[in-house]
């Protein structure tokens, strides 16, 4: 196992960051860990990277113990934290070649995570200069320049724009080919595009972990569509295998169905059964976020 947690603690003062946790990574694989604010994704990937150590419970990274082997852990892991931490003033291989030196790795590693990381173009520039997605880039190719079999990170795509979400994407899920990642973020979308697992946590606890082909098996369909006119809700909940219908602007619906058959063609009928005009129909897999709302609702 790439990552194993058995019984994982972490307590400040009176709150319980972290409560008796358990779970396991495999290799390759790419984990989505999510959770709300204060639900204690972070503190995990901190007792995982040994910036933080553990009240009880134990924790290993590629055979690592967290707590009894620190430095090896280190040597084995990549981490790019939320608020990733860079030198502005020094240009990217500059930078790179810093901590090349402190891994002990070749030079020739920094042109080789340059060109994976897509950051070939820009390596002639300091890091102040860089965008927000191409420091997300230099993190990443740092995290990467030991070739480490497990890479984790802490809400890689936040505040980055469609293109360059797109990219820090692609390039997770090349890497996940071959290596454990394992990464936290708040965008649904996101999980469902990289990742094949979900764990979810709340309030220091693992309230679900799940592939991403389960929930898809069992998904809430969610269809948004406009019409021309009002339509009473009870109507529209006589569509085959709907649950729920919300009405949720002027003439637009959210109508749920419980099918992984795609009912846009049925709510297109009824649309031209009941000489209705269509003026907005798309669809959206709530299975992920009706589950984490579900999980993690204070209520």
């Amino acid at each position: 196992m790439s990552i194993e947690v058995e019984g994982l603690s972490k307590i400040y003062g009176n709150q319980k960051a972290l409560n008796k946790v358990t779970f396991k990574v495999s290799k390759p694989e790419i984990v989505g860990f999510l959770g709300p604010n204060g639900a204690g994704k972070s503190t995990m990937m901190k007792i995982l990277t040994t910036y933080l150590t553990a009240n009880s419970g134990t924790a290993k990274v590629n055979g690592f113990n967290v707590s009894t082997n620190p430095k090896a852990v280190q040597q084995s892991v990549g981490y790019l934290p939320e608020h990733n931490p860079l030198y502005l003033d020094l240009y990217i291989k500059e930078y790179l070649a810093f901590n090349a030196n402190i891994y002990g790795v070749s030079k020739n590693r920094i042109n080789e995570v340059v060109a994976l990381t897509g950051l070939t173009t820009e390596a002639h520039k300091k890091i102040g200069q860089l965008s927000k997605g191409f420091r997300q880039r230099v993190g990443l190719a740092n995290a990467l320049l030991h070739d480490p079999e497990v890479l984790i990170l802490d809400e890689p795509t936040t505040g980055l724009d469609p293109n360059q979400l797109i990219d820090i994407r692609n390039l997770i899920k090349s890497i996940g080919k071959t290596k454990t990642v394992f990464l936290s973020t708040h965008i649904m979308q996101e999980v469902e595009a990289m990742c094949e697992r979900v764990i979810i946590i709340n309030k220091g606890e693992i309230v679900a972990d799940k592939t991403l082909k389960d929930l898809n098996n069992d998904k809430e369909q969610v269809v948004i569509v406009a019409f021309d006119y009002r339509v009473e809700d009870a109507y529209l909940l006589k569509l085959p295998k709907a649950q729920k219908v919300v009405n949720t602007h002027n003439f637009t619906y959210e109508i749920t169905f419980k099918t992984t058959e795609d009912m846009r063609a049925s709510v297109f009928d009824f649309a031209h059964d009941n000489q209705l005009k269509i003026l907005q129909l798309n669809q959206k897999n709530a299975s992920l976020e009706s589950l984490f709302q579900e999980l993690t609702s204070n209520e």
